[in-house]
């Protein structure tokens, strides 16, 4: 029971990589505080992950919402054990892959807005509170498109998890002399609810040219990312701090 007595804050954890993290925190004995703007999936994920979970509707984009729960958890639970910043994606605008003549200004914005405010604005909401308990665990979740590589997604989204990367590496070395560790996941293409229908409409051979492209010859799950996750927001990661660890299953673009 990795998680025994811990308060954990996951964003997006309504669906996808987010609710897969929540699922296995709280059968391994946190108490989980599952955020997400949607309400109907957000009370269907808390109910089946049990009495070890809580909801919280929030935006993340919103500071005083952030700041509210923040707040609120503390007040309910007297502490921030592990915070998981489970928002982004590049699914939000139209066309994702676009190149970047095919860019608006507008996409630009929303995708890097998507990306890096809500983990900023959490991470900052959440620090004071760690500082003060003198631990803490972050994990925030990049993508192999922030470090170049993958040509199926566009620049902004790119950009975005590239400072998602930097951010995390940065503020290893502010949180550290507080005893706070602060990491990051890179995933590759992972089948969560958001992408699984545009894996769907890929036709045969570009599903399996994927596949091929990958050495553990398929694509990741959720649960895949969350695992990693779980490890890093665990006392085994009580060294590791300011990484980004590819879970990719080998692929290397």
């Amino acid at each position: 029971m990795r998680f025994n007595g811990k308060i954990a804050l996951i964003t997006a954890a309504a669906n996808g990589i987010g609710r897969a993290t929540a699922a296995i925190m709280a059968r391994e004995g946190a108490t989980v505080v599952c955020v997400d703007n949607h309400p109907e999936r957000l009370d269907a994920a808390v109910k089946a992950l049990g009495d070890h979970a809580h909801g919280r509707l929030c935006d993340a984009l919103d500071q005083g919402q952030v700041d509210a729960v923040v707040a609120g958890v503390v007040q309910e639970f007297g502490r921030i054990d592990i915070l998981v910043n489970a928002v982004g994606g590049s699914t939000i605008i139209a066309k994702p892959s676009a190149t970047v003549e095919e860019h608006s200004l507008d996409d630009w914005q929303r995708v890097i807005r998507f990306n890096l405010d809500g983990t900023f604005l959490f991470t900052h909401a959440v620090v004071p509170i760690m500082k003060g308990q003198k631990s803490g665990k972050i994990v925030n979740l990049a993508s192999i498109a922030g470090r170049g590589m993958s040509i199926a997604s566009g620049s902004a989204y790119a950009a975005a998890k590239g400072g998602v990367i930097a951010f995390t590496r940065k503020l290893s070395f502010e949180l550290g002399p507080f005893g706070i560790n602060i990491n990051a996941i890179a995933p590759s293409l992972t089948l969560t609810e958001r992408i699984r229908p545009h894996w769907n409409q890929r036709s045969p051979e570009a599903q399996t040219a994927q596949v091929e492209a990958t050495p553990l010859r398929r694509v990741a799950e959720a649960s895949d990312q969350a695992k990693v996750i779980c490890f890093l927001a665990s006392s085994d990661a009580d060294f590791v701090t300011g990484l980004t660890i590819d879970v990719t299953g080998g692929q290397s673009g």
